[in-house]
């Protein structure tokens, strides 16, 4: 089975996790940047634990330093996300990272960023979309700029609003307004829960932010009532199965509850969060699934029916993907 000409739809990424070593390298060295500290000897990221893995994101991202390096990041994150069958992308980009929150700088990076899409949708046929991102660690009062920034500019290539960065940083009620801000927008909505925080924090991000999907989500496995919840309100999950095995979330793809969700009704796609950190690509996921959980055509079939029927894309371009999909 050829998993990597395999059509997929891809949920969970963060663009500037995507981004290639030997890219950030090059900008690097463009600006006279030392970020030598941040690769291993064989060039890929060098990071001890998920909060230095933080650190070396936001160190990477120094290279990115105005809007024509948002647009060949985005056009080097599409060509190799179209080289793994990707047909259909959505991606976290946050005010902080493009101008600091300001907005007419922000729509300056957006500009960017659009323009890479719709020649890589020309020319590859994959479709990408922006999600808005506050940065948790940052606090939720950083985030105001950044959720203002995302209601100002929801439309066409902005189709939703979320929070990723170190889930441990506060309680999802601290973040309660920048959520309600962007739901009284018409924004869908999105949160990382539940890949370290447990069950408990999974429960809280349903109570007070009220979102249409998670990031990981895993945790809820350790609570049945949790799982059953989240299987009767057709929340979905993005789950990141290398990711979580690779940063120590679960100990083995063994052990990843990816197909006990499935099993109990919850709605499960496959994503690969930030690939080049964790030494994936869409089709290693697949390959890995198909070798750890048996999964076949059908099954990856039925993930990505689940991920455009979640995907906050508008409804043209969901029957645009259909298509590429090619499937019942």
């Amino acid at each position: 089975m050829n998993f990597q000409d395999m059509p997929k739809v891809e949920l969970h990424t963060h663009l500037e996790g995507c981004a290639p070593p030997e890219f950030i390298r090059m900008l690097a060295k463009e600006k006279g940047l030392d970020l030598s500290g941040i690769f291993n000897a064989d060039g890929t990221y060098a990071y001890r634990d998920f909060d230095h893995f933080l650190e070396v994101y936001e160190a990477a991202c120094t290279t990115l330093q105005g809007p024509q390096d948002f647009y060949r990041l985005t056009k080097a994150v599409l060509e190799e996300s179209a080289s793994h069958g990707v047909v259909y992308q959505e991606t976290f980009i946050s005010p902080d990272f493009c101008g600091g929150g300001d907005l007419g700088a922000w729509r300056e990076y957006l500009a960017a960023m659009e323009e890479a899409a719709a020649e890589a949708d020309r020319d590859l046929g994959i479709t990408l979309r922006g999600i808005v991102t506050v940065i948790r660690h940052f606090g939720p009062e950083a985030g105001k700029p950044a959720a203002h920034c995302g209601v100002e500019t929801f439309g066409g290539f902005v189709r939703g609003f979320g929070m990723a960065g170190g889930e441990m940083v506060g309680r999802p009620a601290d973040y309660s307004y920048l959520f309600d801000q962007a739901r009284e927008a018409g924004m869908p909505l999105h949160c990382h829960a539940g890949e370290w925080g447990g069950p408990s924090m999974v429960q809280e991000t349903l109570d007070h932010l009220k979102v249409d999907r998670i990031g990981h989500g895993i945790g809820a496995i350790d609570d049945p009532a949790l799982v059953q919840r989240l299987a009767d309100s057709g929340v979905t999950l993005e789950v990141c199965p290398g990711s979580n095995v690779f940063l120590g979330a679960v100990d083995s793809w063994e052990s990843h509850p990816i197909q006990k969700l499935r099993d109990a009704g919850v709605k499960v796609t496959v994503s690969t969060d930030d690939p080049p950190f964790f030494g994936t690509t869409m089709t290693r996921e697949y390959e890995m699934l198909n070798k750890t959980f048996g999964w076949t055509k059908p099954d990856f079939d039925e993930v990505n029916r689940t991920a455009l029927a979640a995907a906050f894309c508008d409804d043209a371009t969901r029957q645009t993907i259909a298509k590429r999909l090619d499937i019942a």
